[in-house]
């Protein structure tokens, strides 16, 4: 088992600011992925921190323990976004794609071949405006996509998580991808205008 879960589970007040100092920034950055907003994912890092403290115990040690400690903030920050659903969240529909009645693309398709970007800005600013779309994505489409793209989990991990099955949670993810396109097509052409 890792020493500094050891110290942790022996109680000694250095290590939890230790372990602290080690990950509090990477799992803020989690939370924040999760919020966008600084002071929920502050509250989410909190609540992650105080739950493992609690349950340092119980921890076996067949994680390593900065994947268990992921896990307890990212389950803290969807458990913040479930309750913070006062606000109406946007419906989305209108970012999907359209089709004709034959099966086609209602509206022509851009090509995103990488020809496009060629060099190191231009890859910086399409990743900053990638990240501007998530962060406008429904709560609905962007979950889901943090989840797979970003935390990496699977189809059936993502589903436990959302609280539907497995397949529920690859279309959720294939409908988030589909309007996470839309709004970097209107970004990329308001630019191109």
């Amino acid at each position: 088992m890792d020493a500094l879960a050891e110290r942790l589970k022996a109680g000694e007040a250095e290590a939890f600011e230790e372990l602290v100092r080690t990950y509090g920034g990477r799992l803020r950055a989690v939370a924040l992925s999760v919020l966008h907003d600084a002071a929920d994912a502050d509250d989410a890092l909190q609540e992650g921190f105080l739950a493992a403290f609690r349950s340092i115990g119980q921890f076996e040690g067949r994680a390593q323990l900065g994947t268990w400690l992921h896990r307890i903030v990212l389950n803290a920050a969807l458990m913040k976004l479930r309750a913070k659903r006062s606000r109406p969240d946007l419906d989305g529909e209108e970012l999907l794609p359209q089709f004709t009645s034959n099966g086609v693309f209602a509206e022509r398709q851009g090509d995103w071949g990488p020809e496009g970007v060629e060099d190191a800005v231009a890859r910086n600013e399409v990743r900053a405006r990638v990240r501007e779309c998530v962060a406008e994505l429904p709560e609905k489409f962007r979950i889901p996509l943090l989840l797979r793209d970003v935390e990496g989990l699977s189809a059936q991990e993502m589903g436990d998580r959302l609280g539907t099955t497995a397949n529920a949670a690859k279309i959720r993810l294939h409908r988030a991808r589909q309007a996470l396109r839309t709004l970097l097509e209107r970004q990329l052409v308001g630019v191109a205008a």
